[in-house]
């Protein structure tokens, strides 16, 4: 199966079938705005990190590497996390070996869209991934692109897969947007099978515990949320306001002082 970012096989090692992904290159996948999901990765080499800023044939070399590294990294992260992921075996020239998802038929287990879920199991799933998502924000951890496309059903419940676009929470500005997102097309599609899922908040209630510091893995979700009721301080907002006005008066005064000194 081919995808946006990927090419996937059904492959034998030894006695066992896994799974193959062949990461396709950077000017042949489809995944948009992979700059926004690259945002808080740092490379622990300064010389790789230099390369990658200037975008040296040397520096796109490791940002497809450090692209292709961070699935793997999430998967080990995520599975000792508690999430439901396939198990990782490494990623070599950029091929990432890991554990093949089986169905009910013993044959590769179906993604979300492609099934039919009764009301009852529509909720029953919708809490696991719930879960899920809080789980993996535990560890860091945000999706970016989790979707009814991005999840596949065996016996056991739903499988959570494609990571190479994870997000570091703590890094990354669109942390909280990416976790809105990626509740809402989860929310939205099993609310097809069970309308009562629309009007949870697991987005707030999940973002307001790790802001808190109260998220942990056992977690106890209920899908409800009160907005805090604070009253706006006008005097200290016209004040900020006033004071970043200044500040740009003063930084638009010294380049032109630099500009003028320059002409002379």
């Amino acid at each position: 199966m081919s995808g946006k970012e990927a090419t996937v096989y059904i492959v034998r090692c030894g006695d066992d079938i896994r799974c193959a992904k062949v990461y396709k290159e950077a000017q042949k996948r489809s995944f948009k705005k992979a700059v926004q999901y690259q945002e808080g990765r740092k490379s622990r080499n300064s010389r790789r990190a230099r390369a990658m800023e200037k975008k040296s044939s040397f520096g796109r070399k490791q940002q497809e590497e450090a692209w292709q590294n961070a699935e793997v990294d999430a998967l080990y992260r995520l599975a000792d996390g508690g999430v439901r992921v396939p198990q990782p075996y490494g990623c070599f020239d950029g091929v990432l070996l890991m554990e093949l998802i089986i169905g009910d038929d013993g044959d590769v287990a179906p993604r979300l869209n492609d099934v039919a879920l009764s009301e009852q199991q529509a909720l029953e799933d919708h809490a696991v991934i719930m879960h899920d998502v809080a789980k993996m924000l535990n560890v860091g951890i945000v999706h970016g692109d989790l979707s009814e496309f991005n999840v596949l059903l065996d016996e056991y419940g739903p499988v959570i897969i494609d990571l190479p676009q994870a997000v570091d929470a703590s890094g990354n500005n669109n942390a909280k947007t990416m976790l809105e997102r990626d509740i809402d097309n989860m929310t939205n599609y099993y609310a097809q099978f069970a309308p009562q899922l629309k009007n949870s908040q697991y987005a707030k209630e999940i973002w307001n515990l790790y802001e808190t510091a109260e998220l942990s893995r056992d977690v106890e979700l209920t899908g409800l949320f009160e907005e805090p009721e604070v009253e706006a301080d006008v005097d200290e907002v016209l004040l900020q306001i006033k004071a970043a006005f200044e500040e740009e008066q003063a930084r638009l005064e010294r380049v032109k002082e630099a500009e003028s000194n320059e002409t002379f």
